[in-house]
């Protein structure tokens, strides 16, 4: 019994993974939606408006789809901005295992407070490490939010239901804006 879910839930995440594997290929990098992302959180939390413009550069996610079922995944395409102008692109990856079922969608947002750690982002040396934590974004909450490691991160629900207690990190590759399609 034990050996058919197992070889259930591979399968369910084999089928997931390639789905969510298309789906980022054929979404586009969007300075729009980054935009209008970028709107969103600073009329959520007026405060959030220091982030953007003392930090030394971040990276805006206005979509990321994640999904599980005992194994899961997240996926989605950014904006990268140094110092309030767009340099990049950028594709972020998730896997996680543990007791989880659902799915959602999110935008989420990444300051970086210094060069050291913007430069580790697009340098493809940055993966959020398990005990990383995203701020959930709603009014006055930047006010008691701070840098952990060089790096804030504010995340807003759009949409659907998850439960989950996973470990598991997001990975990011940085995109040069001449490469972005």
């Amino acid at each position: 019994m034990k050996i058919k879910s197992l070889i259930t839930a591979f399968l369910v995440a084999g089928v997931f993974f390639s789905t969510q594997a298309i789906a980022q290929k054929k979404e586009k990098y969007d300075v729009k939606k980054a935009q209008k992302t970028i709107t969103e959180f600073k009329k959520v939390d007026s405060g959030l408006e220091t982030f953007f413009e003392n930090s030394f550069g971040y990276a805006v996610f206005p979509s990321i789809g994640k999904g599980a079922i005992g194994i899961g995944g997240a996926a989605g395409k950014g904006i990268v901005y140094k110092q309030g102008d767009m340099i990049g692109g950028s594709n972020m990856t998730q896997i996680t295992v543990g007791f989880q079922l659902g799915g959602q969608e999110y935008s989420e947002v990444i300051f970086f407070e210094d060069a050291d750690s913007f430069n580790r982002f697009i340098n493809n040396k940055y993966q959020f490490a398990a005990q990383v934590s995203a701020v959930a974004l709603k009014s006055g909450i930047s006010a008691d939010a701070s840098y952990t490691d060089g790096v804030a991160v504010f995340t807003q629900a759009k949409g659907g239901l998850m439960y989950e207690a996973s470990v598991g990190g997001q990975k990011f590759k940085f995109v040069p804006e001449n490469e972005m399609k």
